[in-house]
């Protein structure tokens, strides 16, 4: 599924390097407890600026999925609704997904030590 690396984003650093341990980081206000997606100096509930990264655990349902199949290799481009209460973009590992299908996250390793995250059917 090896595609296109994303470029690294020094405003964000805190996220790529939870990658590199297989941790989804999200933003969350420190003010309100509100978790986001995705990264912003200030918080879209409260307008708050102490934002820390707290790890999800990574479970969630797929709200919507388009399907690319312009190839021989079809993938899937999933919104998907963590348990965490944020709705997030993102790849699943294969085309044959429904919107409704319970997800859990999984991770493709990249060259540079960084881990792209990923959803896979439970």
């Amino acid at each position: 599924m090896r595609g296109m690396e994303p470029p690294l984003d020094a405003s964000i650093s805190e996220f790529w390097d939870g990658t590199r341990e297989r941790q989804l980081l999200l933003p969350t206000c420190r003010s309100c407890g509100e978790a986001f997606w995705y990264p912003r100096p200030t918080c879209p509930r409260c307008l708050g600026t102490d934002l820390d990264w707290v790890p999800a655990a990574g479970a969630g349902t797929v709200h919507a999925v388009s399907v690319m199949a312009w190839s021989d290799d079809p993938y899937a481009v999933v919104l998907v609704d963590l348990a965490e209460g944020v709705r997030v973009l993102s790849n699943a590992t294969s085309a044959d997904v429904s919107i409704g299908d319970h997800v859990r996250l999984t991770w493709e390793e990249l060259e540079d030590g960084r881990n792209l995250w990923l959803f896979e059917r439970t």
